[in-house]
């Protein structure tokens, strides 16, 4: 049967989707399952990933079978995946020896603090782009290897995790690596997931002996680095498989990344900011791995067959769409969608500026200890004004971040490509445009992360021939120009400054903080 379409398995914090994407890029199959979040102790977490794979066949199989789509349809597979989230697995039984540690675990943050204390952080950051933080799979792989229970074998008594990881027994991989090995039985992972363990070397693009020796993470334990669209292919499905077809797997790249692949941002200065529960903003800076003083995180954008490395600056912002549901929580609103409505119901925030710095602040504060704050209310401050001010607050966070990129990059930013829930509200987008001074463009498609693994795999095997066609595919939904008077918003965005400085700081040992 003649492949029609591309598939792409896009594996969340929360859940697992398949996507079928045909050559317009458009979706034709889309199928979802949540797995369960793992809290063994206060700030752990932790995912069964057997429970991920499983999920993983039941929505590949439940999408095509809706959609009445056979597999050998499929010219070829993609993956995206929630970063940093890191597991270790035997290589002779093919099974977890441990629960995966989550991203956003905090159990080895003593170890970041030893790092730093030994003054290591900056070597550590010169080398990976990134900033030393628990966040990152190195710690987490170094925990696993320390902690995991001994493997029971049958052919001899119970083993040391660590001392079969020396022999090569172990496989160490983020959760791309996991769902391409059970779909192929080889040990990869993508350049744009290597660059989040904190082990990987993004200016000789390897993983790099010092910080294996740093972390007591033992070499042979590494998958292979391979491009995010790889013409030689990650490997195929077995056609004896759940799928009963041969398909080949070319594609993966981290979520971030893969949504600035699907948003086509290609060349140096184009940028995406994708808008959830956080906001995550990443700028390509083309073949360049700028490096940041100003509080960003240098990362891997992607890299096709052949081609150079493309280099990404990302800003990580802890809370925007987190933001409106806390006017949810608050009662304040019913619903996300009446925010819109609500914040167009006044001129103005009437001087009031909300910081959500509900779990402290990120890019490019960085700031633990920071809380949420509402300034300038007066007796006639009415929830109009928190609602329009919260959405505002979403804004600034951005502009925040952009100013540090182009600081860093010495690029200036062009249109700014958006993405997530959060961008449906044309009040946001309006102010986005507006504070940061550049037009916001929407897609029709929004389901970027899916789409640019899609792409990236489509691209390896020839369903798309060049990375035109994918910028023919992109379409705008609405654009968004600034309409605002340049001073109000440097006026504003000063006052927004002050605000954010009186929320740093704010917590306590002895107020429950940090």
């Amino acid at each position: 049967m003649t492949a029609q379409y591309v598939g792409a398995i896009d594996q969340g914090t929360t859940g697992t989707r398949f996507m079928v994407f045909d050559h317009s890029g458009t979706v034709v199959a889309n199928a979802y399952e949540k797995h369960e979040q793992i809290y063994p102790e206060p700030g752990w977490v932790e995912h069964d990933a057997t429970e991920i794979w499983d999920n993983t066949k039941s929505v590949i199989q439940t999408a095509l079978a809706d959609a009445g789509i056979s597999a050998d349809e499929l010219a070829a597979l993609g993956v995206t995946n929630q970063r940093e989230t890191t597991l270790l697995w035997d290589a002779e039984s093919g099974q977890p020896i441990h629960n995966a540690i989550v991203w956003q675990d905090r159990r080895t943050t003593d170890r970041i603090e030893t790092l730093r204390e030994e003054g290591k952080a900056d070597d550590v950051q010169q080398k990976t782009g990134l900033e030393p933080d628990a966040y990152f799979s190195a710690t987490k792989a170094e925990w696993l290897l320390d902690n995991a229970d001994p493997i029971k074998l049958s052919r001899s008594r119970p083993q040391d995790v660590r001392d079969r990881a020396e022999e090569g027994e172990i496989m160490f991989g983020t959760i791309d690596t996991w769902v391409i090995y059970n779909l192929t039985g080889n040990h990869i992972t993508d350049v744009t997931n290597a660059s989040r363990t904190m082990l990987f070397n993004i200016h000789d693009m390897d993983w790099d002996e010092e910080l294996t020796d740093e972390f007591n993470v033992p070499p042979e334990t590494l998958p292979e680095v391979r491009p995010s669209s790889d013409e030689d292919y990650y490997g195929h499905t077995d056609e004896e498989g759940f799928l009963g077809a041969e398909v080949p797997v070319a594609g993966a790249l981290g979520d971030q990344q893969a949504a600035l692949f699907g948003q086509t941002c290609f060349d140096a200065g184009d940028a995406k900011n994708t808008y959830g529960t956080g906001s995550f903003m990443l700028m390509n800076t083309g073949n360049e791995a700028v490096m940041s003083e100003n509080g960003l995180l240098t990362t891997v954008g992607f890299q096709r067959s052949g081609e150079p490395v493309q280099y990404a600056l990302e800003g990580s912002i802890f809370v925007t769409g987190a933001a409106i549901e806390w006017l949810e929580d608050m009662t304040l609103i019913e619903n996300a969608a009446e925010t819109e409505q609500l914040a167009r119901s006044v001129d103005s925030t009437d001087g009031v500026y909300v910081v959500p710095a509900f779990t402290g602040l990120g890019a490019p504060h960085w700031d633990q200890r920071a809380r949420g704050t509402i300034l300038g209310m007066t007796r006639g401050t009415r929830r109009e004004h928190v609602v329009r001010a919260t959405l505002e607050s979403i804004a600034f966070q951005t502009k925040d971040v952009a100013e540090a990129m182009v600081e860093d990059s010495g690029i200036e930013l062009g249109s700014l490509r958006v993405d997530g829930g959060a961008v449906k509200n044309n009040f946001l987008c309006q102010q986005q445009a507006n504070i940061i001074d550049t037009d916001i463009v929407r897609p029709v498609v929004d389901e970027t992360t899916a789409l640019g693994s899609a792409y990236a795999a489509g691209l390896a095997v020839g369903y798309w021939e060049t990375i035109d066609e994918l910028r023919d595919n992109w379409q705008i939904d609405r654009s968004f120009s600034p309409d605002a008077d340049a001073d109000s918003v440097a006026d504003r965005y000063a006052r927004w400054g002050e605000a954010v400085e009186r929320s740093k700081d704010w917590a306590r040992d002895e107020d429950g903080g940090e």
